[in-house]
């Protein structure tokens, strides 16, 4: 049984039990605790916690899954993968043990005839809480499980909840018996490689707080309703209806397996540590085109790093298989071969996924030679010191500033006799982590416990409701007031607060636009400043503000006042991104896919997938084809609909983005259309004009467009036309002239000025003999002290320090010192001669006297060297101390 029809099958049966299918959502989760989605629950979460109604009672989807925490596991068990697919059924108060495990035991071991997957009862076994008595009542009498095939486990095991604060229970889990061929006999609380856990059933229950470990957590108390959370890996189903040991062997992942023993001629199954290196790449390899395919695009922080670090152990493992340096884009094309029967915009979006993949290896295997080299040198500088240890510091620099793998750097480091400090690297590492997490938290959660917004969600008892998109002005009233993190029933003058309120015109931060700022007016005459606009937790609106009059307390009633002309600016940038959006896959191909955006007032810009850098030419013709468009005054229209009829419609979405089960559709005319929760103008005339300022990369595969709108536009372009005409009368030259006579100009000037320094060198030169003339005797020491004019170059200086020396008789120790300012910092040139050199005056270390004179440092050979500083007053002073140096040393 493939993988699809796994997939298929498990919807199908809890469909025909009343069930709705609900489709899998992005894997970019949409909750400021998470990274990625890490279980089918996540996308169900806040219907689970009561802070949104669910619109079914019951419902089952097969869920894309991320996790990392065991990455280093993955390739060396059966069991360990960064992507997997889990299968689950819900329940929202509808249902709990008594039919939950009824269900789970049906489709296991019934017929495959019949629609179910045809396991044999006698080889399953079941696990439950340590003192869950019913969940055992259940599976005995209602399943016919026999007592000694159900055992009690603790909070480690039958316990489950995300790891963040949310809900949780205890579980009851069903493992298959693989036969003893596996491991030894005594269930799974004996050998969890023989007995392979298969299906998880959560009884959810309880609300967590404070989550410090898989068994110490905080209970806050009951969920609003007792809810069914199961999860069956489909991965590990595979595997066993497959007949494979593992989970890196099913369809869905040797197909991937496959293509890397092809690229890197190693056989699979000759040798266990190559097989672990296949292994990774395989799960890898269709982990990062999951991504991709949901939006994320290799970065150094957040999901972005997540999939960089996937990726570039991808390109690792291959180069230790011994494969040729370029392998990803035929490893992912193996990888949406393998997945796009189940989900099918794999092949939609494969351009855009291959670029992103592509551009990541190159740059990742520029990075591997220059880490390389960089690695080779710390390692010969910690045995020049006589040290066996590599500094965590510098496996660390290696990791954050060149994207060297720490892995890799053990395991080179280990070839060459050296090991590295872990603990400091670790240290360095969780203390980077932490900052990051925290600044990612601030933008929306302002450092406040998410659980306080949870509560003020469930305080409001409904979401709050947005009336935005007709109403810049409404009346509300106040839910909520939070304060230092704490929720306080009043608020004074002077006062930083967030403001819950049942309904609101302000659009909060999100899909790339900022969020609205403006007034509150409350009935009893207190006057608060909006200037930041959130969602922190899905449902609930925050409006962050400060009292400049008055005091404001829970249940009064205020005037809502959006910033008209600063909406309105922010708008005509969503629309006009959307028209860019749309401009650059005319130009460039549906490979052209957002990859985040940013709308503000007047300007935006807009990143995209790209290979290479977009010609000049390409971005003037999407300017004007886009201006086009607003010269056409088209109508811009928002209609809600389902993701089908959207997708039918040619709407693009915004990849990784959250859509629910109905979606806001935006068209221009019939030239844009996308999904889009934003605001937007009512016809594309009002956006007045469109200037692109340029573009650049910002990661690898990934270009940045800027451009302004309407009056800023406008105004750039009254800029650029009044410096233009500023140039035209300089120069005596027609607009359409300039570029060419600027040219010539400067073309002459740099002529003019190696004239200049030619003079300058002559000038400097025929001061040679009469300079080793007069060369004063120090001990015996043929001593030259010049100090020349502003602007002589260094070259000069050392060209006149060796010509100086050259006069000067060969048996006759001499030193020739020769400065000059240059941009006001000063240069010095030192040279002696080989009877200097005899008496032990060498240049290099009489021009780091010189040097520290003059602020600065510098170096060289013993026969002539160079040195710099920062302080051009002091050249006599560096001069005579030089002097000084000499005569010291006779």
């Amino acid at each position: 049984m493939d993988s699809a029809e796994i997939r298929n099958r498990f919807l199908r049966f809890f469909e025909r039990h009343e069930h709705t299918i609900v489709p899998s959502a992005s894997l970019i989760a949409d909750d400021p605790t998470l990274l990625l989605v890490p279980a089918g629950m996540v996308p169900f979460k806040p219907y689970f916690l009561g802070e949104q109604t669910p619109p079914w009672r019951r419902a089952t989807s097969v869920q894309k899954c991320v996790r990392t925490p065991d990455i280093d596991e993955v390739g060396k068990t059966t069991r360990h993968a960064t992507f997997f697919q889990m299968a689950g059924n819900f329940s929202f108060g509808d249902y709990f043990k008594s039919l939950a495990i009824p269900l789970a035991w049906e489709l296991l071991t019934g017929s495959v005839e019949s629609g179910g997957y045809g396991f044999d009862g006698d080889r399953l076994w079941c696990t439950v809480y340590t003192d869950d008595d019913e969940a055992i009542e259940i599976w005995h009498e209602a399943a016919g499980v026999p007592l000694e095939r159900i055992q009690r486990r603790g909070l480690a095991d039958n316990y489950w909840h995300m790891g963040v604060p949310g809900p949780g229970g205890p579980c009851s889990e069903i493992y298959f018996d693989r036969g003893v061929e596996y491991g030894k006999e005594g269930g799974p609380i004996a050998d969890e490689e023989r007995y392979l856990e298969v299906w998880n059933l959560v009884f959810m229950q309880y609300e967590l707080s404070a989550v410090r470990s898989k068994v110490d957590f905080d209970i806050r108390g009951e969920l609003p309703a007792k809810n069914i959370d199961t999860g069956m890996g489909c991965e590990r189903m595979a595997a066993i209806l497959q007949g494979v040991d593992n989970i890196y062997e099913i369809d869905t992942t040797r197909m991937i397996l496959d293509r890397a023993t092809e690229l890197s001629g190693v056989k699979y199954g000759a040798d266990a540590r190559r097989d672990i290196s296949l292994r990774v790449v395989a799960d890898h390899t269709r982990t990062a085109a999951m991504l991709i395919g949901d939006g994320v695009t290799p970065g150094n922080e957040g999901r972005g790093y997540v999939l960089r670090r996937i990726m570039r152990r991808v390109t690792r493992n291959m180069r230790l298989l011994g494969a040729p340096d370029e392998t990803m884009h035929a490893l992912i094309a193996a990888a949406i071969e393998a997945m796009a029967p189940q989900y099918p915009e794999l092949r939609e979006q494969s351009g855009r996924i291959h670029t992103v993949a592509d551009a990541e290896e190159v740059a990742f295997l520029r990075t591997l030679r220059a880490g390389t080299t960089i690695l080779d040198t710390a390692v010969a500088e910690t045995k020049k010191a006589g040290a066996s240890t590599l500094s965590g510091e510098a496996a660390f620099t290696l990791h954050d500033t060149y994207g060297f793998p720490i892995d890799l750097t053990l395991e080179m480091a280990a070839e060459q006799g050296i090991e590295v400090d872990r603990d400091e690297f670790r240290r360095l590492m969780n203390e980077q982590r932490a900052k990051g997490k925290a600044d990612a938290k601030a933008k929306k959660t302002g450092h406040v416990d998410v659980s306080t917004y949870r509560d003020a969600l469930s305080a409001a008892g409904k979401p709050v409701e947005f009336l935005g998109y007709t109403e810049l002005v409404s009346e509300a009233t106040v839910l909520g007031l939070i304060a230092g993190g704490l929720p306080v029933p009043a608020v004074s003058e002077g006062d930083d607060v967030e403001v819950v309120l049942d309904r609101t015109p302000f659009y909060a931060e999100g899909g790339g636009q900022l969020a609205d700022t403006g007034r509150m007016v409350s009935s009893t005459g207190a006057q608060l400043t909006v200037r930041d606009v959130q969602t922190p937790v899905p449902g609930l609106v925050v409006h962050r503000a400060t009292v400049v009059v008055g005091q404001l307390t829970v249940g009064e009633e205020v005037r809502a006042e959006v910033d008209v002309a600063r909406r309105g600016a922010v708008s005509r940038s969503h629309t006009a991104t959307h028209l860019v959006h749309r401009g650059l896959r005319e130009a460039l191909g549906e490979t052209a896919a957002q990859a985040g955006s940013e709308n503000s007032a007047g300007r935006f810009r807009f990143d995209f997938s790209s290979p290479t850098a977009v010609p000049t030419s390409v971005l003037h013709d999407v300017e004007a084809r886009v201006n086009a468009v607003l010269i056409e005054d088209h109508p811009v229209i928002a209609e809600v609909m389902s993701q089908e009829e959207a997708k039918r419609s040619g709407a693009i979405a915004m990849f990784g983005e959250k859509y629910g089960d109905t979606v806001r559709v935006v068209s221009v005319g019939d030239y844009s259309r996308e999904l889009c929760g934003g605001t937007h103008v009512a016809r594309s005339g009002q956006l007045g004009l469109i200037k692109l300022l340029g573009e650049s990369s910002i990661g690898a595969g990934v270009r940045r467009v800027e451009a302004l709108v309407g009056v800023d536009a406008y105004q750039f372009l009254a800029r650029e036309h009044a410096l233009v005409s500023q140039l035209s009368d300089t120069i005596k030259a027609r607009p359409e002239e300039l570029p060419e006579r600027i040219n010539a100009v400067l073309t002459r000037l740099k002529d003019v000025e190696k004239e200049l320094a030619d003079l300058r060198a002559g000038q400097v030169l025929a001061a040679a003999g009469s300079l080793a003339a007069g060369a004063t005797d120090l001990g015996g020491v043929a001593w030259v002290g010049a100090a020349l004019p502003e602007g002589t170059r260094a070259e000069d200086l050392r060209t006149l320090a060796l010509d100086v020396r050259g006069r000067i008789a060969a048996d006759r120790p001499a030193v020739i010192a020769a400065a000059a300012p240059s941009g006001g910092r000063p240069a010095i040139v030192i040279a002696t001669n080989d009877a200097a050199r005899a008496r032990g005056l060498k240049a290099g270390a009489l021009v780091k006297v010189a040097a520290g004179v003059l602020g600065g440092g510098g170096g060289g050979k013993d026969d002539v060297a160079q040195g710099g500083g920062t302080d051009a007053s002091r050249i006599d002073e560096a001069l005579a101390a030089v002097a000084a140096a000499v005569g010291a040393a006779n």
